[in-house]
C-alpha cells in the first residue's frame, strides 16, 4: 500500500479499529489491500498493526505464499464447519468472521460502501459495530500511483497499442464496396470488405482480443462502433462497418498478471471523410489539448472538464454544461481515473476534485450525433509535480489509407 496514514486516520475518525473487506479479487479494494486474488469471497482486515486474511482451506497455501498479508488464517481455525452445521451457510460464515475479528481485537469495523449487506447485518447481530466508509478511503489511496504501478499501467498500454495496430490494420486493408443486397438491413451506402466478406465490428473485436492475449492482456468487452452506432458513447458495435463514416475504437484491457488496465480510443475513417467529420476530429483534438494544458496539481477535475467544454461551446457544439438535457454534442465527462479498475478516482467531471501528483486519468473528449456518427479520442496522463505526462504514444490520424 502506498500510504496507510489515510486509512489510519479514517479508523480514528470513526473510532474503529479495523478496516474490513469481504469480496473476491474482482473488487479492486480487496486486491489492493490483500495483494492476493481468489475467485471466491474472502476477508481482509486491516489494522494499524498489520493486514490479516481469512480464507478457505482451498486458498490457504496460495494466500500464504502470494499475499501481502502479515497473517493468514483459514476458516477451520475458527470452527467453521461446526458454525455452518449449527447456523447454516450464511450464519455460520458470519460467526467465523466475527471470531476472526475478535482474534485480532477488532470490535468496530469500517467497511467499503459496497460491503455485503448480509455480512454487515450478521456481524452487527453478533456484536460487531459496522460503519460504512462513505469517503472511499482505500479508493482514494489507490488513486495515487506508485512508480511500480505506473510501470504496470505503461506495460498494459503497450499491449493496448498492439491491439489498436491490429484493428486499424484490418480497417486500412479493407476494400470500400457498395452495401448491396448481401447486407440488407444495413443503413450504409458503402461498407468495408475484407477477404471478400463484410468487415464487421465482431471480426475486428475478435482480432483485438487475440492481439491482447498474445500480449498477456484480456478484456470482457470493447467498442468498435461505426456510423450512427458510434454516436452512443457506450455502444459496443455490431454488424458491417461503414465506409466514409467514423468508426470509434475504444479498447480497455486488463493485464492478466498485474491486474492493471489500459484505455485508449481512436476514431478512424476508411474512405472519404465528410468535412463535418474532419472538423469534429480537429475540434476534439483541440479540446484534448486544452485539457492537457489545464492538468496540474491543485487544479480540479471540474476545471479540466470546463476547459474542454469551453472549446466545444466556442465552436458551436452543445455540451451537458450548456444544456444538461443535450442528446448530441459532448455528452459525457472528460475522463476518469485508471488502475485496478477501468473507472476509478479521480474524475475529470463537474464534480471532479483536486488533482495531485501520481493521479492517472484518461482524457477523452468526444462529440456525438447519429446523423454524423461518433467522434472520440482518448489518451491517459500521469499528473506530475508541474503538469502532466501523456504516456500514450499512438497516432491520431483520422483517415486510414
Amino acid at each position: 500500500m502506498r500510504d496507510s496514514a489515510p486509512l489510519d486516520a479514517a479508523l480514528e475518525t470513526h473510532d474503529a479499529n479495523g478496516y474490513v473487506v469481504d469480496a473476491d479479487a474482482t473488487e479492486a479494494d480487496q486486491y489492493y489491500l490483500a495483494g492476493f486474488g481468489a475467485p471466491d469471497p474472502f476477508v481482509t482486515c486491516y489494522t494499524p498493526e498489520g493486514i490479516h486474511l481469512l480464507v478457505s482451506g482451498l486458498e490457504y497455501g496460495r494466500a500464504k505464499a502470494e499475499s501481502a498479508a502479515d497473517t493468514v488464517a483459514r476458516h477451520a481455525d475458527y470452527g467453521h464447519r461446526e458454525n455452518v452445521a449449527e447456523h447454516g451457510s450464511l450464519g455460520g460464515r458470519n460467526r467465523t468472521i466475527a471470531a476472526f475479528l475478535e482474534d485480532h481485537g477488532v470490535e468496530h469495523v469500517l467497511v467499503p460502501d459496497r460491503f455485503p449487506t448480509a455480512t454487515a447485518d450478521g456481524l452487527r447481530e453478533l456484536g460487531t459495530t459496522v460503519t460504512a466508509d462513505l469517503e472511499r478511503t482505500v479508493a482514494e489511496i489507490r488513486a495515487r500511483k506508485t512508480d511500480e504501478e505506473l510501470e504496470y499501467l505503461r506495460a498494459a498500454q503497450r499491449a493496448n497499442e498492439a491491439a489498436m495496430d491490429r484493428a486499424q490494420e484490418l480497417i486500412a486493408d479493407a476494400e470500400v464496396v457498395d452495401a448491396g443486397a448481401a447486407t440488407a438491413g444495413v443503413d450504409y451506402e458503402a461498407i468495408l470488405e475484407y477477404d471478400g466478406q463484410p468487415l464487421t465490428s465482431e471480426i475486428v473485436t475478435r482480432e483485438i482480443e487475440i492481439a491482447l492475449l498474445r500480449e498477456g492482456c484480456a478484456l470482457d468487452e470493447t467498442i468498435v462502433a461505426g456510423g450512427a452506432q458510434g454516436a452512443d458513447p457506450h455502444e459496443r458495435g455490431s454488424g458491417p462497418l461503414p465506409a466514409h463514416e467514423p468508426i470509434v475504437i475504444d479498447i480497455f484491457p486488463r493485464d492478466k498478471t498485474t491486474k492493471y488496465h489500459a484505455d485508449m480510443t481512436r476514431t478512424v475513417v476508411r474512405g472519404q471523410a465528410d468535412p463535418e467529420v474532419r472538423r469534429r476530429h480537429e475540434v476534439t483534438l483541440d479540446a484534448q489539448a486544452a485539457a492537457f494544458d489545464a492538468i496540474e496539481p491543485g487544479v480540479t477535475g471540474e476545471a479540466v472538464h470546463d476547459a474542454v467544454c469551453d472549446v466545444y461551446e466556442a465552436e458551436g457544439y452543445e455540451t451537458l454544461r450548456s444544456d444538461e438535457t443535450a442528446e448530441t454534442g459532448f455528452i459525457h465527462s472528460t475522463g476518469h481515473g485508471l488502475g485496478l479498475e477501468v473507472h476509478e478516482l479521480p474524475t475529470l467531471a463537474p464534480d471532479g476534485r483536486e488533482l495531485a501528483p501520481g493521479h492517472v486519468v484518461t482524457v477523452e473528449p468526444g462529440l456525438y450525433d447519429p446523423a454524423v456518427g461518433g467522434m472520440r479520442v482518448e489518451d491517459v496522463v500521469i499528473v506530475t509535480e508541474d503538469g502532466c505526462e501523456n504516456y500514450v504514444d499512438y497516432p491520431k490520424e483520422l483517415v486510414l489509407d
